[in-house]
């Protein structure tokens, strides 16, 4: 199963949209708008999303909806930790470490107006 949502993942439309079910529920004609290619190629990248678990898919009448499962990426992101986990970067910590251990850079001092 992971080989099949690694798959999925590796293509960049398929990636954005995901990005875009992560915003709401979407009919299937509501995710081919912002692409370029017909919404048989769209309906081609949601069944290969659907079929690696990443999203369900709904009919409603004669529309079908799709949606995030979030089991799907649950199971790539267990995987992934098995790698190991690293403590998220503080930005801030690491910009009072630059300003104590690095000599001011003259050209970012404020300068006197001169007249």
């Amino acid at each position: 199963m992971l080989d099949r949502i690694f798959a999925a993942l590796s293509d960049p439309t398929r990636r954005r949209i995901l990005g875009m079910l992560l915003e709401d529920d979407m009919a299937v004609s509501d995710v081919a708008t912002p692409f370029q290619v017909s919404l048989a190629a769209v309906s081609k990248h949601l069944g290969v999303l659907a079929s690696a678990g990443l999203i369900r898919q709904e009919r409603r009448g004669r529309i079908t909806w799709c949606q995030i499962d979030p089991d799907g990426l649950h199971r790539a992101a267990v995987w992934m930790q098995g790698f190991g986990q690293f403590e998220p970067v503080d930005l801030d910590a690491f910009e009072r470490f630059l300003t104590a251990e690095l000599p001011p850079d003259p050209l970012l001092q404020d300068q006197p107006d001169q007249a």
